[in-house]
């Protein structure tokens, strides 16, 4: 067997992560749990240290963005960082939980509008979808700008081949639900949705996950830019596009690849836990 055909059959199997790293001990796998208690706690811990991953990277942007994950005990409500708060700062404790109709259900502060409304609008299209992620980032917001979807150019670029699409549609602000809704459509079964003029927004099975995507297309947003601003950049054709695509944009390779950031930031800002 040749290493391309081994690496075809790997990427055909999503819950066997073992052939991807040495795992005696099942540590690198998404985590299951006792209680639907214990993953509500699990979630809102990782959504607090998703945030706060956010801010190390500079997505602070005033009262901009957000990141959601459904609630595992009643999944027709969600949970949200609250209006006004550094991403730097987010605790546990300052979640919110709101419903279907935007009412604070857990929590004490001020939930973001916008928020509400795109984060309402995806998680009730998307039943599949537990997170979802939005800020507005300098190279997500200039790429945004194009109108245009993100090309090939990279391996880290080919996880969001055929897996993004671009709404052509800029409204202002997305505080009307008729306004979210046809964002929710544009999204459609994908994992990453360039919002012209506005910026990016990424959903996965998890707040890893969905993090994760979000990080790796702002990245790739920057990087076309620099290729294209320095030359004449040379995309990866479809077939091996769509290959690579198989093997680094698998749902599990989000969730890992997001692990070393948590081991980071629950070191440096063990407080969030709080």
């Amino acid at each position: 067997m040749t290493i391309s055909n081994a690496v075809r059959e790997d990427v055909r199997t999503e819950t066997d992560p073992v052939r991807l790293v040495h795992d005696p001990l099942g540590r690198l796998r998404p985590p299951t749990f006792h209680s639907p208690e214990a993953e509500r706690q699990h979630r809102k811990e990782r959504l607090a240290g998703a945030l706060r991953i956010f801010g190390r990277e500079g997505y602070n942007d005033g009262a901009a963005g957000h990141i959601t994950v459904r609630d595992p005990i009643d999944p027709s409500t969600f949970w949200v960082n609250p209006l006004g708060v550094s991403f730097n700062r987010v605790r546990v404790s300052d979640l919110l939980r709101i419903d279907s109709s935007g009412q604070v259900i857990d929590g004490d502060r001020p939930v973001n509008p916008a928020a509400f409304c795109i984060h309402a609008a995806i998680h009730r299209a998307r039943p599949d979808v537990m997170a979802a992620a939005h800020a507005h980032t300098k190279y997500g917001l200039a790429f945004a700008s194009l109108g245009k979807p993100l090309a090939p150019l990279t391996q880290d670029a080919c996880a969001y081949y055929g897996q993004h699409a671009v709404f052509e549609e800029f409204g202002g602000l997305v505080v009307d639900s008729e306004y979210a809704d046809r964002l929710a459509r544009a999204l459609g079964p994908h994992k990453a949705l360039i919002h012209r003029n506005h910026g990016l927004i990424t959903v996965g099975d998890s707040v890893d996950a969905a993090a994760w995507w979000f990080i790796g297309l702002d990245r790739s947003c920057q990087a076309q830019l620099v290729a294209e601003a320095a030359g004449t950049p040379i995309e990866i054709d479809r077939a091996n596009a769509e290959l690579t695509a198989a093997q680094v944009g698998r749902p599990f390779i989000g969730w890992l690849s997001f692990q070393p950031m948590w081991d980071d930031i629950i070191h440096d800002h063990p407080d969030l836990l709080d």
